[in-house]
């Protein structure tokens, strides 16, 4: 009988969150919600469903998991620490080769957010079902609006037509007007020794540098000079793009990655969060802070920075983030 492993993928600092989400503190483990971080909420919502937790980290954030797992009730999970990132193929393939060939893996990263628990659970007992018979199933995101910082799904039925990277704006309202394209939501369900069968088939040098380093591991540490020697690479390029072994489930959740301010605005909005008669918005501060001649404008306030912007640039945030790193700035950190 397969056991269900839920892996959580950590990486990421969220730049287009920035000056919420540092380094130090990335927007998957910020308190946002009702008091929790995305990282416990998605830890949270597979309770039931999977029978043991995997977390493919990194050194940077491996305290800030463990905080969040022993603040959640997760006293016996499975840690893999990435001394450097080399993407979602190998990190995933070190969860795969951390579990028995049989057993399914529910890949999920740890900064999304999900409403219709109910929905999402449907949506992952199916994928399971797929898993079981050898499939690797991803999830998509039936699109709300034509979204080009997504990439895209063409199908029919379970079946993969095929995938489409991001989007432009004209591209991406063609794709919304077919009702044949779904947002790719980066979650994945399969059985652990067909990924690997898969990956050692259309990425062997992935394959072999993966499973060396993961051998080597030292205390849930990957070794640093081995690490270096997996060629970087997206699981969606590596696998999902080109086996003959994919199926789609479009999602019967509401999901948001909460990638941008403007996606933080209109959850914070839905949670009864203060919106002034022009919709401007205040986060991070109780004090009296007034919008004059402003619409739609959200105010980040932390200790040591400021951001004022207009919704519709939430997107530009990560120009900032950028500018700020050439300038090897303390306030990333």
């Amino acid at each position: 009988m397969s056991n269900i492993l839920h892996v959580i993928l950590t990486g990421g600092v969220g730049s287009r969150l920035w000056p919420l989400s540092r380094k130090s503190k990335p927007k998957q483990y910020l308190n946002l919600f009702q008091g929790k971080s995305l990282f416990e909420m998605t830890l949270e919502r597979n309770f039931g469903i999977a029978s043991d937790v995997v977390v493919v980290g990194n050194t940077d954030n491996r305290i800030l998991s463990e905080e969040a797992l022993e603040k959640a009730g997760v006293s016996h999970y499975h840690e893999i620490v990435e001394s450097t990132p080399r993407n979602t193929a190998a990190a995933i393939a070190f969860a795969a080769f951390e579990a028995e060939s049989n057993d399914i893996l529910v890949v999920t990263p740890s900064d999304h957010i999900i409403n219709g628990i109910d929905g999402y659970r449907k949506t992952i007992l199916e994928a399971i079902g797929l898993a079981s018979e050898g499939y690797l199933v991803t999830f998509g995101i039936n699109p709300l609006r034509p979204e080009t910082g997504y990439g895209y799904i063409e199908y029919s039925g379970n079946d993969v037509v095929a995938f489409h990277e991001k989007p432009d704006l004209d591209r991406a309202k063609q794709f919304l007007t077919t009702g044949r394209f779904l947002w790719n939501s980066g979650m994945f369900c399969f059985k652990a020794g067909i990924f690997l069968e898969e990956l050692k088939q259309f990425e062997p040098e992935i394959y072999e540098a993966s499973k060396k380093a993961w051998e080597n591991m030292n205390d849930g540490v990957l070794d640093l000079e081995l690490s270096l020697k997996i060629p970087s690479q997206s699981v969606d390029y590596a696998v999902m793009e080109r086996s003959k072994r994919i199926k789609v489930i479009p999602a019967s959740f509401d999901w948001s990655d909460l990638g941008s301010f403007e996606a933080i605005y209109d959850y914070l909005k839905d949670m009864g969060h203060t919106v002034d008669e022009h919709g401007n918005m205040i986060i991070g501060t109780d004090k009296y802070t007034v919008f004059l001649g402003l619409k739609n404008t959200i105010f980040i306030s932390t200790d040591d920075a400021n951001l004022i912007l207009n919704k519709e640039n939430a997107q530009d945030v990560k120009k900032i983030y950028a500018l700020l790193e050439q300038a090897n700035s303390h306030l990333l950190n």
